[in-house]
């Protein structure tokens, strides 16, 4: 209690409970002029002036408010700006350019000093000292090696080999300079390491194996570097190339050893490496046991399928089996596809994958999964007869395997790889049966097998179905250029070459690299006889094609059809330098030569075409005529002989080899060839009447027996003409007008190549009677007096190797439809 005070009633309770600060009433600052000036304007921004007394910067201008009172310090602390013993002081720590606490003494502005003139020129650097001179070495040596690496990556491998060589002689110039300066201990070891690698490189780039040996092995000795004998990798991939398999697998170990197993990545390479050694060497069971071990520890696709073919070369079947499931098991870290597809809400994300979908990473990965899909359809192929007693069984294991991976897209794929190894084997109703399943699948595999179906009726002349399956294809894919070729070809053989011309010109819209259907095209045209327009296609597809020997040919055929000899020339010699023994084409070359006049030429690849193929009849001919125009009988003999092995029912080779026997004196022979030729054709009127005049004229007994069988067998001739004549006088007029309209509208190229068989036949017709003269003194007297079978070079009939691929035969390999998958 004694701490109790009762209160006064004097006292207020409540005193002093409305006062406050005018600074915190915020209702009033509308109606406030000081802070109403200061928000509109600078004026509270403004720093204060420098006051001449402390502590009165902000006194001696009032504020009608009272921030004046919060200005000061309570402490008597002297505001920024302020006077203090009278040194002016700055208002704030930083000064500003240009701008002094003595501006206002009449000091001019100067914010950039020039007042002070121009600065001092830099020092020049004195080059003449050993350290600048080691500088600059140092920097030249490892230009050169820049140099060098580029050179290489260019292509320029000489180049870059006289880089390096010059960036190791300039780097031992450079450690002669620190060993004359005396700073042996500023060695760069990593420079010197450099340079040597960098040429051992280049030596093994141009193939310079011993000098790039020696290169390594001076790094490697050297045991001032460190981690160097990881290069004896780089020394077994030399031996690899020098095919020294024992020393390559030697180092190969050796460089394994030296690699910790922190480096898991490029052991698996090394071991990879031997692995492949060891199947050069033909040792499969260690090759098996390197393949096992990296798969076991990191696989990857190489490596099985590495593994599954030296499986296939021991025969394992079930190690094969094991083997193709841990092919098809082995992730490739790939992403999935649908994450490059756009969304059609998010733009921003649109344009990402826009970006991303076509970068260097999304090739990469389409890369590798194209290289997995190849080498698991190139395993299956390899094991599918072997693993089971029947390939087709092989197959459809090999199927359920992939339909329960990650690859289920390449199953049907299979399925037309079996149906093309039942064609290899030539059972072709296997092959369509396989292909025919595929007609309830979908789209893209739907059109393959319709296009190998429609490709094989096509083979096989059934057009209507090969038309058939070429429209199914076309359906389920209409940017399918294999089909669109099909659908154009059953057009083609059907001769309607505009309209096959626009399915080639529509498959090459899809894939403007398809060269068959522009081959196509071209001959379409060529067919059409627009000879410009198949010339332009074939030449592009030679830009192409650059050594395709079938379009060199087609350009030399439109040039001779476009009149132009030289050129058709020019581009055979252009064949035959691609195919040198085909001897079509020779004989191709010869008729032009020949057609130019230039015999000896013509001779020259007559006989090289005689060579490579004697059983040419055309060619024979043509030499045998050759023979007898230069007044060489007896060469030609040879010739004819073999026309008459070729075609021994003809009896005009065997009359011109007995003719050739006669004109060059051998009549014996000549009189025992008639007389062969009569035994085998008794009715032969010509060949009767030579040896009546043979016999006449040697005094042989046997005269009037051959004069009897002549007139027998002219009187025999005589009655079956009037037979036939009088059977077909009432007809005779209408079928000679109809064969002159035929004729004045046949196809040139038709006419030439039917009267080069019937000039011979007009000269077999022309043989002298049996009271004619047949000897005389000179060639020229027998020419005038007795027209010889192959008389002289005016009458002789122009012959001409056949092309290689005929026009008017509609070949297969023409249009060049390449449907069946490789």
């Amino acid at each position: 209690m004694e701490n109790v005070h009762l209160a006064v009633e004097e006292d207020d309770l409540y005193s002093g409970y409305n006062d406050y600060n005018l600074t915190l009433d915020s209702e009033e600052l509308e109606n406030n002029a000081g802070f109403q000036q200061a928000v509109r304007t600078s004026h509270g921004r403004r720093p204060p002036m420098t006051a001449k007394f402390p502590g009165t910067a902000i006194g001696a201008r009032p504020l009608a408010t009272s921030f004046g009172s919060r200005m000061a310090s309570s402490l008597g602390r002297p505001l920024t700006g302020a006077v203090q013993d009278g040194a002016a002081r700055p208002m704030t720590a930083v000064r500003a350019a240009g701008y002094t606490s003595s501006m206002s003494r009449g000091s001019n502005f100067d914010p950039l000093g020039q007042s002070r003139g121009p600065a001092p020129p830099l020092e020049a650097k004195n080059e003449d000292t050993p350290e600048e001179k080691i500088k600059i070495l140092e920097k030249k040596v490892n230009d050169l090696i820049e140099e060098s690496c580029m050179a290489h990556s260019a292509g320029a491998s000489q180049l870059a080999l006289e880089k390096a060589k010059e960036a190791g002689r300039k780097e031992r110039a450079l450690a002669r300079q620190r060993e004359q300066a005396g700073n042996t201990e500023q060695i760069c070891l990593d420079l010197t390491y450099s340079v040597l690698l960098n040429l051992a490189n280049q030596y093994a780039n141009n193939e310079m194996f011993p000098e790039a040996l020696n290169s390594y092995q001076v790094i490697v000795r050297n045991k001032m570097f460190s981690n160097a004998g990881r290069l004896k990798v780089n020394m077994a991939n030399i031996y690899f190339k020098q095919k020294n398999y024992p020393k390559a697998i030697k180092f190969y170990r050796m460089a394994l050893d030296q690699i910790s197993n922190a480096h898991k990545e490029v052991r698996i390479k090394i071991m990879q490496n031997i692995g492949v050694v060891f199947v050069r060497m033909g040792q499969y069971s260690d090759a098996i046991t390197s393949f096992e071990h990296i798969m076991s520890e990191s696989p990857n696709i190489r490596t099985g399928f590495n593994l599954i073919l030296c499986y296939f070369a021991v025969g394992d079947r079930e190690r094969m089996k094991k083997a193709f499931q841990k092919l098809i098991s082995v992730p490739l870290g790939v992403d999935d596809e649908d994450k490059y597809l756009p969304s059609t809400d998010d733009s921003s994300a649109n344009m990402v994958v826009e970006a991303i979908k076509n970068d260097k990473l999304h090739q990469m990965e389409r890369d590798l999964k194209l290289l997995a899909e190849k080498y698991i359809m190139t395993a299956a192929k390899l094991i599918a007869p072997a693993i089971e007693t029947s390939f087709a069984t092989g197959f459809d294991w090999c199927v359920d395997m992939v339909k329960s991976s990650q690859y289920v897209e390449l199953a049907n794929d299979l399925e037309i790889n079996k149906a093309i190894t039942y064609l290899r084997q030539r059972d072709f109703n296997q092959a369509v049966e396989t292909l025919k399943t595929f007609e309830k699948k979908d789209s893209r595999v739907k059109s393959a097998a319709a296009t190998n179906l429609s490709f094989l009726y096509f083979l096989e002349k059934d057009y209507e179905q090969a038309d058939r399956y070429a429209d199914l294809a076309m359906n389920a894919d209409r940017y399918n250029p294999a089909a669109l070729i099909n659908k154009g070809n059953t057009v083609f053989v059907k001769n309607d070459q505009e309209k096959a011309a626009e399915f080639y010109k529509e498959a090459l819209r899809n894939d403007s690299c398809c060269t068959e259907a522009l081959y196509n095209l071209g001959l379409a045209y060529k067919r059409q006889n627009r000879l410009e327009e198949a010339l332009d296609c074939f030449l592009k597809l030679h830009a192409i094609l650059r050594n395709s020997a079938q379009v060199m040919y087609q350009l030399a055929s439109l040039y001779e059809l476009l009149e132009d000899p030289q050129q058709a020339i020019d581009w055979l010699m252009k064949v035959i330098s691609v195919t040198p023994t085909d001897p079509h084409l020779l004989a191709k070359l010869g008729e032009l030569h020949d057609g130019e006049g230039d015999k000896s030429q013509a001779f020259q690849y007559y006989y090289e075409s005689f060579r490579y193929f004697p059983s040419n009849i055309d060619v024979i001919e043509w030499l045998g005529a050759y023979y007898i125009e230069t007044q060489f009988c007896e060469k030609a003999i040879q010739y004819f002989e073999r026309a008459t092995l070729i075609q021994p029912s003809q009896v005009k080779w065997q009359l011109v080899v007995a003719s050739c026997y006669r004109r060059s004196g051998n009549y014996q022979k000549a009189l025992e060839t008639y007389k062969d030729i009569h035994r085998k054709f008794p009715e032969n009127v010509e060949c009767l009447r030579f040896l009546v005049r043979l016999c006449t004229d040697m005094g042989l007994q046997e005269v009037q027996d051959y004069a009897t069988r002549l007139k027998k067998v002219e009187k025999m001739r005589e009655i079956r003409e009037q037979r036939v004549k009088s059977g077909r006088e009432g007809s005779a007029r209408g079928r000679r007008d109809g064969r002159e309209g035929s004729a004045g509208s046949a196809d040139s190229g038709h006419s030439s190549s039917s009267t080069r068989g019937e000039r011979l036949s007009a000269r077999m017709r022309s043989l002298p009677g049996s009271d004619e003269p047949y000897e005389t003194s000179s060639p020229k007297e027998l020419d005038a007096s007795y027209v010889d079978p192959l008389g002289p070079q005016a009458e002789r009939p122009k012959t001409g190797a056949k092309k290689r691929v005929e026009d008017d035969d509609f070949a297969d390999e023409e249009l060049g439809d390449d449907l069946l998958p490789e």
